[in-house]
């Protein structure tokens, strides 16, 4: 199983919960974070998103999050999808799936999975709008 993936094509949301919570009896509390692509930015409407990254860069750097999440919050298991490629409006963009014998540890290392990604990782976020295309810089 690739806990780690950087993929063009959708995933099953259900699957990936399942796929972490039939890795251990162990765990006994699961988190998830699901980011979608929503039609609005800063006040303008968004018609689709792109994401770029840098192969075999991103996917290293994800793994060295997901193992520091583990080390950190006792996490038992967790699995980091994100998408590159075109991706229209309402679709799956990134899903975390953290799995730990107890919630608080599931939460925090979830938490830490999305924010280390998004300050680290080399995926980029393009934005088409009626006004034209952008690169997005920041990390919310």
């Amino acid at each position: 199983m690739q806990w780690i993936r950087v993929q063009r094509e959708d995933f099953n949301i259900k699957r990936e919960i399942e796929t972490v919570m039939n890795f251990s009896s162990r765990i006994g509390g699961i988190v998830s974070f699901l980011g979608t692509v929503r039609d609005s930015s800063k006040g303008k409407e968004v018609e689709k998103l792109e994401f770029e990254y840098y192969e075999g860069m991103a996917e290293k750097k994800l793994e060295e999050i997901r193992r520091e999440a583990i080390e950190k919050f006792n996490a038992i298991q967790i699995n980091i999808i994100h998408r590159y490629g075109e991706v229209d409006i309402g679709e799956n963009i990134v899903l975390i799936v953290a799995g730990a014998e107890h919630r608080k540890d599931a939460f925090e290392a979830c938490r830490y999975c999305i924010d280390e990604l998004k300050k680290h990782v080399p995926i980029w976020k393009k934005e088409y709008t009626k006004e034209g295309e952008v690169w997005v810089e920041e990390h919310p």
